[in-house]
C-alpha cells in the first residue's frame, strides 16, 4: 500500500483528506499542528515516514509550503503534489520552478484529486530507477530504502553514495572517487561531510539488518559487501 503524507494546516481539510486516500486504496498520513512549526521539524518527520508522495499546503502559517519544498527537492526527488486556495499563476510557477510534480487548486473535485495522484506515482514508478542490496530496493526517484519490513528515508548525498557503492559492489572505492561523483551530480561536499554521511548510511543499513554492509579499508577507501 502507498504511503501518501498530508501537509495542511486546516484540521477539516486535513481529516477530510485523510478520510478521501485511506478509502481510495492508500495509507493516509498527516503532520500534526506541533509538527508544522518548524522546517526541520518538518522535514524530519518526512524523513522518519517516507512516504510515497505527499500533498503539501502552499498556504501553511508558520512555514510557507514553497519553502518546505525547496528543502525537500535538496536531498530528495520524493513526488509533491502542491494544493492551495490561491489561483495565481505566480504561485503555480514558484512551485513548479521549486520542483512540484503537479499542482492543484481548492475547491477541487475529490475524484480529479485522485486522478492527479495515480497519474503523478505512475509517472514516478515509470521514470524510477531501483538498484537491489540483498533483500534491500534502494529507490532512487523516491529517495527510500526498503526492506520487506521497514522503510527508510535517504538524503540526496546518501543516494549517490550507494548507487555508486552498489556499481563497484566487493570493490573498494576511494573517498575521491565518491567526492568527484557527489561533485558531478552538484553536490558540494567536503572530506568531513562525506564521513558523516557515510556514517549515517551505514546507520541506516544497520537498522535494516546489514551493519557490516559498509567495509572501510583503511587509507583505501569503502567496500560494500
Amino acid at each position: 500500500m502507498q504511503k501518501i503524507l498530508v501537509i495542511e494546516d486546516e484540521e477539516l481539510m486535513r481529516s477530510s483528506l485523510l478520510e478521501l486516500l485511506n478509502s481510495s486504496g492508500y495509507e493516509g498520513a498527516a503532520l500534526t499542528q506541533d509538527e508544522l512549526q518548524s522546517l526541520s521539524s518538518i522535514i524530519d518527520r518526512i524523513s522518519d515516514l517516507a512516504p510515497d508522495l505527499i500533498l503539501l499546503d502552499i498556504t501553511l502559517p508558520q512555514v510557507n509550503g514553497e519553502l518546505i519544498l525547496k528543502a525537500l527537492r535538496a536531498q530528495s526527488n520524493l513526488p509533491v503534489i502542491m494544493i492551495t486556495s490561491l489561483s495565481t499563476e505566480k504561485d503555480e510557477i514558484l512551485s513548479m520552478s521549486y520542483g512540484a510534480d503537479d499542482y492543484i487548486t481548492k475547491p477541487y473535485s475529490p475524484q480529479v484529486l485522485l486522478l492527479r495522484i495515480a497519474a503523478v506515482l505512475k509517472r514516478s514508478e515509470n521514470t524510477n530507477s531501483r538498484l537491489q542490496f540483498k533483500n534491500l530496493v534502494i529507490d532512487l526517484a523516491r529517495g527510500v530504502i526498503s526492506s520487506p519490513e521497514k522503510r527508510l528515508s535517504l538524503t540526496k548525498n546518501e543516494m549517490i553514495i550507494i548507487g555508486h557503492l552498489l556499481k563497484h559492489q566487493g570493490k573498494i572505492v576511494t573517498r575521491d572517487a565518491l567526492m568527484t561523483d557527489l561533485w558531478n551530480n552538484h553536490e558540494y561536499i567536503n572530506d568531513n561531510a562525506l564521513t558523516v554521511s557515510v556514517s549515517r548510511l551505514r546507520s541506516k543499513l544497520t537498522t535494516l539488518g546489514f551493519p557490516n554492509a559498509i567495509e572501510t579499508r583503511k587509507g583505501l577507501g569503502y567496500v560494500l559487501s
